[in-house]
């Protein structure tokens, strides 16, 4: 149930982005989403991609450094108080969570955030027991589709 996610380092200068953007468009490889994390010289892009290992390679192809991680994605109620809740349940366990960001879609009446945990196993086991619905890779695509 984890989610793969690919993150490219870029110095931080017009039109890095872009062409990043642009290899995986001339590829026809979807964005489904993406967060953008920087320093005043460097950047972080971190995407999702349905073809995650077919963008890893056209990037490190490209000169890009790409490194693989695995990801933890959950529903959140779409509410006040919603990803309190999920937060409290986390901090419970002493899980560290690294980062985290929303996806770009809905599901149902829920938002979807993704989290980048220290032991993704746990926090899913930790989530499922809890009754928060989990979202597999598979699951993740179809909402986009």
């Amino acid at each position: 149930m984890k989610i793969k996610q690919i993150s490219v380092f870029l110095e931080n200068k017009p039109g890095h982005l872009s062409s990043i953007c642009k290899l995986l468009a001339d590829a026809q490889i979807n964005i489904v989403t993406i967060s953008l994390a920087d320093t005043e010289d460097f950047g972080i892009v971190r995407l999702i991609v349905k073809e995650w290992e077919k963008a890893q390679q056209l990037l490190t192809d490209n000169g890009a450094t790409v490194k693989v991680t695995e990801l933890v994605a959950a529903e959140v109620e779409d509410k006040p108080g919603g990803l309190n809740k999920i937060l409290e349940i986390i901090d419970s366990s002493h899980l560290n969570i690294e980062y985290m960001y929303a996806f770009t879609y809905r599901a149902k009446e829920s938002a979807i955030m993704v989290f980048r945990f220290n032991n993704p196993e746990e926090a899913i086991a930790l989530l499922s027991s809890k009754d928060v619905k989990v979202i597999s890779e598979a699951d993740l695509f179809a909402i986009t589709e």
